[in-house]
């Protein structure tokens, strides 16, 4: 098989995610920017879905920015016990609320420099928010897309960074936002980490042993 060029793998990635994905939701349960933010504060190092189990509660009890600015760490802790990392999780949660309050109206801010001035808010969780809350181009790399972007021969870099800039370059910036959401589920699905499945389509087609 001739070796591909990146754009010709991006065409054939494009292809199969949108016959797999024609129109695929954000995986994590919200309501408006504000529920986005914290699900998305939630899922680093946890699993989107035990996120969704988790948030039905929280933001019952905490909907808005003004009511988990409201509460003690302790409490929010108590919500989101089986998410890892809870005891820094839950205070960046209630910080990151209060700063809402103070800085911002209660409102969620719509840039990225205002986003990841947040407590916990780091260039990831900025663009998932721009992106899914928003509609701002951007890509997010999370370990599945890092993963799959390397995988696929699309990128070699060695950050996210990095990986991040040559998606950029490869992919319309209409369809980021929508390419972010169909690696994430390819990967999860059809790509997982411990290595390709070989009803992969993706793979077979780009010629990945």
């Amino acid at each position: 098989m001739p070796v591909m060029k990146p754009a010709e793998k991006a065409a054939i990635v494009m292809e199969e995610l949108e016959r797999a994905y024609p129109a695929p939701g954000c995986p994590l349960a919200h309501t408006d920017s504000f529920t986005l933010l914290v699900a998305v504060m939630l899922s680093a190092q946890c699993t989107d879905a035990r996120v969704n189990k988790v948030t039905p509660a929280l933001f019952a009890a905490a909907p808005t920015p003004q009511a988990m600015a409201a509460m003690t760490w302790e409490e929010v802790r108590t919500y989101i016990a089986t998410c890892g990392l809870t005891q820094t999780k839950a205070k960046r949660l209630v910080a990151t609320a209060r700063l809402l309050v103070e800085r911002h109206g209660g409102q969620v801010p719509a840039s990225f420099e205002e986003l990841e001035a947040l407590p916990g808010v780091g260039h990831k969780t900025a663009s998932v928010v721009m992106s899914q809350a928003f509609g701002m181009p951007a890509f997010p790399v999370d370990t599945h897309i890092f993963r799959l972007a390397r995988r696929w021969g699309l990128s070699r870099g060695k950050t996210v960074e990095k990986v991040e800039a040559d998606l950029k370059k490869l992919f319309p910036e209409s369809l980021w936002n929508k390419l972010h959401v169909q690696f994430v589920l390819w990967g999860r699905e059809h790509c997982p980490a411990r290595g390709c499945r070989p009803t992969c389509p993706i793979c077979s087609r780009i010629g990945v042993a």
